[in-house]
């Protein structure tokens, strides 16, 4: 979805749009997949990327500017461990029971007007 909003700063408010986000590279150069007992599944992804491109618009009183914009996220490490209970019908479903996530490096490339 999009994402609308403002920000306050110094002399006035600074309303953005961001729009059209879409996602256009992910590489999962390390990835693992293990059991444990008793208690689901722990995935561990290390050294993941992606690269998200999106369209740009921000507005404040003295001046208005749009664009696009590539960001490259890098160095992102996830840990999830998810939970594989039985219900009563014997049928197994999935949840997520906890999740961390880290990144490394975020590099933000703008083109527009100014």
């Amino acid at each position: 979805p999009d994402l609308t909003g403002y920000e306050k700063f110094g002399l006035g408010n600074v309303k953005y749009n961001i729009s059209r986000i879409r996602v256009t590279a992910v590489e999962f150069p390390s990835a693992s997949i293990s059991l444990i007992p008793r208690t689901g599944i722990k995935l561990v992804i290390g050294n993941a990327s992606l690269i998200v491109d999106m369209n740009w618009n921000i507005r404040t009183w003295i001046f208005k500017d749009s664009g696009r914009s590539t960001v490259h996220i890098s160095k992102v490490f996830v840990t999830a461990i998810f939970s594989t209970p039985l219900d009563n019908m014997s049928h197994t479903s999935i949840s997520l029971t906890s999740c961390r996530t880290t990144s490394g490096d975020i590099d933000i490339k703008l083109n527009g007007k100014s």
